[in-house]
C-alpha cells in the first residue's frame, strides 16, 4: 500500500485532555471532559482513541507534551474519525504551529527511529 502521508508519525504515549470542542469562531461548543491516550503524532497532526464519536472539523485547545523539556499549547482540528471496536480512532491536524514547536516533533520522530533501528 502506498503512504499517502506528508510527514512520518511516530508513536507516543501521552495523556490529553480534552474540555470541550468548537467550530471555528464558536466558543460555546460541545462539553466533553474526557481524558485521551493519544496513539502517534507527526508533524502536521496526531491520532488519538476517544470513547465517543468526535465532530469532524471542530477544534479543540491542547497541552502536547513531547517529553520533560519540550511541551506547548496548539489549537488542533478534528479530520478524521473511524469507529473501532471500543471506541473511535480520531485523527486531527495542527491548526497554525510555529515552525519552532513543529521542529520539537521532527527531533522527537528521529528520536525513535533511531531507537527502533
Amino acid at each position: 500500500m502506498e503512504e499517502k502521508r506528508k510527514h512520518k508519525r511516530a508513536p507516543i504515549h501521552m495523556d490529553l485532555e480534552i474540555e470541550s470542542l468548537y467550530v471555528s469562531g464558536d466558543h460555546e461548543g460541545i462539553k466533553l471532559n474526557e481524558k485521551i491516550l493519544v496513539t502517534n503524532i507527526s508533524k502536521t497532526g496526531m491520532a488519538f482513541i476517544s470513547s465517543k464519536e468526535l465532530p469532524m472539523n471542530h477544534f479543540f485547545n491542547a497541552k502536547v507534551v513531547i517529553d520533560e523539556e519540550k511541551m506547548f499549547y496548539s489549537v488542533l482540528r478534528i479530520v478524521r474519525s473511524r469507529k473501532l471496536e471500543e471506541g473511535y480512532d480520531i485523527g486531527c491536524e495542527f491548526v497554525g504551529l510555529a515552525n519552532i514547536l513543529s521542529k520539537y516533533i521532527d527531533e522527537y520522530v528521529v528520536e525513535v527511529e533511531e531507537k527502533d533501528k
